[in-house]
Formats: C-alpha cells, structure tokens, sequence
C-alpha cells in the first residue's frame, strides 16, 4: 500500500468501545472521521453527535464502498472479526481491530493469506496494556538489565464479570476461549516484556464458577508456556472470579521482582527480609483505550513496513490457538508459527 496523505478518513464500527476509537480518531489533526456503524441507529446517532464527527452509515457494506476511507476500526464481537478483517482487506481497507483478531488457528492461516495478497495492510490489534506507563517503565528497566536474566512470569487476567458469559453474547459463541477472549491481554503482555516468542504450552481448566450455568466451555483456564531462554511463563484467564475487573503481573528476575497487584506496581531489589519493597509512582493503565491508534496512525502516514506489527498479532493468535489445543489434547503442545 502506497503511503497515506493526511488527513486520513476511517470508520468505526461497533460502537461500544468503539465510541473510544472515534473519540481518538477525532482528536488526531491527522485523521477524520467519515462513518460511524453500529446495531443500534439510535446509538450510533448519540455517538456521532457525542464525538463531533462521523455520519452514521446504513451498513458495513456502505462503509467498506467508500474508496475515501482508508482504515476500518472493528469493535464488534469476537467471532465477528474474522470476516470482517477479510472483508476490510479485499476493499483496500487498514485494520485497527480489538482483540482477538480471530479465534482459530485455521482462521488465522487464511486471514494472513488474505493479508499477503492485499498487499500487505497495516494490521493492529487493540492490546492496549502495553502502552500502560507501568509497563513501558518495566519494558525500559528490564531492556537495562535493572532485573537481572528473567527466569519467570506470571500473569492474572481476573475478569470480575461472570454475568458477560452466563447471559451475554458470549454465552451462545460456540467453543468460546477465556484465553483467547481476556488472557490475551496478558499473553501479548508476557511476550512483548520477555522479546522472545514461547515454544510449548501446557493448558489446565475447569468450568466450576458457572457449571450450573448456560454456559459450556472452562471459565477459568491456567497455561505455562517455556520460552527458548529457559524462561517460563504462566498466565490465567479467570472469568468466575469475585473480584472487581483487574490483572496482576509477577516478572522474576535474577536481580529484581517486579510486582503489581491490589497494592499497585512495586519492585523488589533484595532478599533481605527487612527490606521493603520501592513502590514504583506510575500510572498503571493507558489513559485512554485507543491509546495504540496515535502510534497506528503514525506507522501509516511514515510509509513504516507493516510486517513486524502484523506479524506480531499473527504469533499472538498463534500462541493463544496452540493453548487451546493443549487443553483438548490434556498434554504440552508446540507452538507453530506462520
């Protein structure tokens, strides 16, 4: 794809979330709003008249038409992803995309085939931790060795919201993954810090928190992962817990433990046992839930090759399909990546 001129046209579509990546797209001198899309007419008209811009179109198809707009923005429901992804890359469209860009490991191969003979858009999914001042600092201490040779990490994903899978849409999406659907976020996390991709995986889960439920898949999921380094990694998704919506994270170096939970984000330097830990004054979430778009948009109008960050949400899918399959097979499986 050739390089944009600004400003930039997009749409949204879905507009939950998505009101977010209007709200942001509106922001940016770089960027205009041309379509917002959503189920609801009447919510799509709020949005519109909240964001200060954005007609509201009559379908997808309108949208996908319009050879104005260069980036469609998806924030539909997972399993709606896929099509729409392919659909927005066969109309020329870049694709900024909340998690989980698909959901098997076959949809994946036939999305990336679809991304090489488009030419090879720009493709971001929206895992926004990332971009959390937190972590930003962890990823800048850990690339100074601040933590010595990372041996471990361990990631939480505590969903708090059991009503969204016992009475939500999710509740009807057949084989529905709580890591695929919320561990994600601290997968993407645990590679992004460890700048190494897993090998192997082992998945354990149980369904105890909503057996008595609608719902028919494991709502809590637990998957280690070996890294080539020797590191090991080992997140949860935990969709039945009582707990507010929130994640905790564990890296353990051989010089440092970082650590943020309840108690915010705090670091360890000695195993002396009356030292306290340095509580780290950061913030712990991105200040806006389209903190990624700014950089996408960038990547976009600077010409950058948009390999590497495809590829990335391709290792992501391939990561989170391999864990899936460990927990049907009951045994390690290992990681293929395209």
């Amino acid at each position: 794809m050739t390089l944009e001129k600004s400003p930039i046209l997009t749409a949204v579509v879905g507009l939950g979330v998505g009101e977010q990546h209007a709200h942001m797209y509106a922001e940016l001198e770089t960027c205009r709003v041309k379509w917002l899309y959503d189920m609801s007419r009447e919510h799509a008209d709020e949005v519109s008249a909240r964001v200060g811009q954005g007609d509201v179109a009559n379908s997808f198809e309108q949208i996908l038409s319009d050879t104005d707009v260069s980036i469609v923005s998806l924030a539909t429901f997972d399993h709606m992803h896929f099509d729409e992804v392919i659909a927005a890359f066969n109309a020329g469209k870049h694709v900024f995309v909340e998690k989980p860009l698909c959901r098997t490991l076959e949809e994946l191969a036939t999305l990336e085939k679809s991304w090489q003979s488009n030419g090879h858009p720009h493709l971001q999914s929206n895992l926004v931790l990332r971009e959390a001042p937190v972590y930003r600092q962890l990823k800048e201490m850990i690339e100074r060795g601040e933590l010595g040779s990372i041996y471990a990490i361990d990631g939480d994903y505590l969903y708090g919201r059991l009503h969204k899978i016992t009475e939500g849409w999710r509740e009807n999406v057949p084989d529905y993954s709580v890591m695929e659907g919320g561990g994600i976020h601290m997968i993407d996390l645990m590679v992004w810090l460890a700048s190494e991709r897993p090998e192997a995986v082992t998945t354990v889960g149980n369904n105890i928190s909503t057996r008595e439920t609608s719902f028919d898949y494991n709502d809590f999921m637990a998957s280690t992962f070996e890294f080539p380094s020797g590191l090991i990694g080992r997140i949860t998704a935990n969709f039945g817990s009582v707990h507010r919506h929130h994640h905790v994270l564990r890296v353990f170096g051989t010089e440092a433990t970082f650590i943020y939970d309840d108690m915010g984000p705090r670091i360890h330097r000695t195993r002396d046992e009356d030292a306290r830990a340095e509580i780290l004054d950061v913030e712990t979430l991105p200040n806006h839930k389209g903190a990624l778009i700014p950089g996408f948009i960038d990547a976009i109008l600077a010409g950058t090759d948009p390999a590497p960050a495809a590829h990335r949400e391709f290792d992501l899918i391939s990561i989170c399909g391999a864990a899936d399959m460990a927990l049907a097979a009951k045994k390690s499986v290992e990681i293929d990546y395209l």
